[in-house]
This record gives structure tokens, C-alpha cells and sequence, in this order.
């Protein structure tokens, strides 16, 4: 389902799936699994700092996280929740409809629903 997003929006070139903890769930081909095991691990750094910095952004005591834009020269870096403990992120061309994208991603996510839930690790007890 990851490939529906640049198959079919004009302009989005990779998107990747990953838990909370930066752990690559699933990603489009063409990428290497070291460069997304890489940019899995940023992406939650990312969506982590993001969060943290909420208060920044207006008076609300206890903002909520919706999503992080990252722009380069050569691009693009959308990333969202995709669920209870994982993440969507899409890389895209600088030319990319900022609205379809961020639609597309969130009809992705919907469509997945449940089977992107990541439930948080538990502690195995050191007995």
C-alpha cells in the first residue's frame, strides 16, 4: 500500500513506515533497507523533537503533534502518525501539491487502520 503514494501522486518519490522507536516497518522499493533502516531511525528522532518543541508554536499548555514539514532545496520530507506507535514519512519533489500529498497520506493511513497500531515494548523482566 506504501507504493500506492508515489505510484499515484505526482511528485512523491519514497515513503516509509516505522515504529515509534525508529524501527523500519515497511518502505517503497527503490530504496536500499540501510537507507531505510537510516532515515526510520531520523524520522522518529524527528517526530520526537517536534513534539517537545510544540509549546513554541502558541499558548496551549498540551499541543498536539499533527505533523512535521521539512524542506530542502531538492525537496521535501512529510511525516505524520500512522496509528498508536508508528509513523508515516514521504519524501517528495519540491514541485509536490502539498495538499494532495498530506490527503494521500492521511487516506493511507486510514485505509491501513489497525494493522499500523505498533503496541509499545514491553520489559522482559530480568528475574
Amino acid at each position: 500500500m506504501l507504493e500506492d503514494i508515489v505510484s499515484n501522486v505526482s511528485g512523491a518519490r519514497h515513503a516509509i513506515l516505522l515504529s515509534a522507536d525508529g524501527l523500519r516497518r515497511g518502505a517503497t522499493s527503490g530504496m536500499s533497507a540501510d537507507l531505510a533502516d537510516t532515515i526510520s531511525a531520523a524520522m522518529s528522532g524527528m517526530q520526537s523533537l517536534s513534539r517537545a518543541t510544540g509549546r513554541f508554536a502558541g499558548p496551549d499548555d498540551n499541543p498536539k503533534w499533527q505533523q512535521t514539514v521539512i524542506e530542502f532545496k531538492h525537496g521535501w520530507i512529510f511525516l505524520i502518525a500512522a496509528g498508536q506507535g508508528a509513523y508515516l514519512a514521504v519524501a517528495a519533489a519540491p514541485d509536490i501539491d502539498m495538499q494532495e500529498i498530506t490527503f494521500r497520506m492521511h487516506q493511507l493511513v486510514s485505509k491501513l487502520g489497525k494493522e499500523l497500531m505498533t503496541p509499545p515494548r514491553e520489559m522482559a523482566d530480568n528475574k
